[in-house]
């Protein structure tokens, strides 16, 4: 399953979530505007910059939703 850190008034992070949602893939988002997940972003990537997923199966972390976007597009 895939972990999405986002901030809801991210444009690119709805640009990736839109994608996501269009081409139903299946993911759990992560709104870093509660604490605990912005600290958990934190120490997961090293910095509060979202877009961020994180592919636990295949042991994948990115930034930049472009990239995200084109790694989602290899595993689907």
């Amino acid at each position: 399953m895939l972990d999405l850190y986002i901030l809801e008034t991210c444009p690119y992070c709805k640009k990736v979530m839109n994608f996501m949602d269009e081409n139903n893939i299946e993911y759990n988002k992560i709104d870093t505007a509660e604490k605990q997940y912005e600290d958990a972003l934190i120490q997961i990537g090293g910095k509060r910059q979202v877009p961020f997923l994180v592919d636990k199966d295949r042991n994948i972390q990115m930034y930049e939703s472009d990239d995200i976007i084109e790694y989602v597009k290899t595993i689907i």
